[in-house]
């Protein structure tokens, strides 16, 4: 059998902010084929995807029914999902992809430890490479891996992070994975040196396990942002990322699709794959 000449791509979510400015990648990307764009809203249904996205026509008519077109790129090829749905839908739509044999890339975070858990165990029996990435930009990335350095010497940290009031988790998945990436099995965070009270609930935040801070704020005007504040006596060591774009996203779900190819089980994080 002949190698393919491109990835088909299926776009699930692609009327949303996300899903336009992936539209707009994969059909501009030459090694990848659009075969399908998944939305509900009903009021675009039918209508060129491409025309949507404001990339010009590409004759791909937004459909509701992600069955069918994941059937369809299953007999295009080695094929691939990228999801940016909703946290409610985004479990059941991997699962199937899985199941019919195409790869998900997934930027809808919400997902549980025991639902990531639970795919991770269906993608290794399928064989089927998945990666789950909270966030697709390269500067948070840098940001997370200069926090994990800090970690070593700060033993206070909290964590905020910033997003449109359109974002349906809280806290971001950003957040938690960097938490996740500060956490070490011998130390914890943020010792008491007073005995706290909140005179109104959830003024300090989310708390991890291991004492880690998180701060959700979610406004119009915003696209994502988060800090990751260390401090000492005397000092304050702050990082911070800010997304003014979202196409800033793009290079790395371009590689995630090129990644996720020869995979054969889930890998969690885009650190993972650069």
């Amino acid at each position: 059998m002949a190698a393919q000449s491109t990835i088909p791509v299926v776009v699930n979510g692609a009327c949303g902010k996300m899903g336009r400015e992936v539209i707009k990648a994969v059909t501009a990307a030459e090694d990848m084929t659009l075969v399908a764009a998944i939305d509900k809203n009903p009021a675009v249904l039918g209508e060129d995807i491409g025309e949507i996205a404001g990339c010009g026509p590409v004759e791909i008519p937004v459909t509701p029914d992600l069955e069918a077109a994941l059937v369809q790129a299953q007999s295009e090829g080695l094929a691939v999902m990228i999801d940016f749905t909703h946290p409610d839908t985004i479990y059941n739509s991997v699962r199937a992809a899985i199941a019919y044999g195409v790869r998900p890339v997934v930027g809808t975070t919400g997902l549980t430890a025991d639902q990531i858990k639970e795919l991770a165990e269906f993608a290794e029996k399928a064989s089927i490479g998945c990666l789950i990435i909270p966030n697709f930009s390269i500067g948070v990335v840098l940001m997370q891996q200069a926090a994990q350095q800090a970690a070593q010497y700060f033993n206070h940290v909290e964590i905020i992070e910033l997003h449109h009031n359109q974002k349906a988790d809280a806290p971001s998945g950003t957040a938690i994975q960097t938490a996740q990436m500060l956490s070490t099995p011998d130390k914890a965070f943020n010792p008491a040196q007073v005995e706290e009270s909140e005179k109104m609930t959830g003024a300090r935040g989310s708390t991890t396990d291991d004492g880690i801070r998180i701060h959700s704020v979610r406004l119009p005007g915003l696209i994502a942002h988060q800090e990751v504040l260390f401090g000492a006596p005397g000092q304050l060591y702050t990082l911070r990322h800010d997304t003014s774009d979202r196409a800033c996203y793009m290079p790395g779900v371009l590689l995630a699709v090129r990644r996720v190819m020869p995979l054969k089980s889930l890998i969690y994080g885009l650190d993972k794959i650069l």
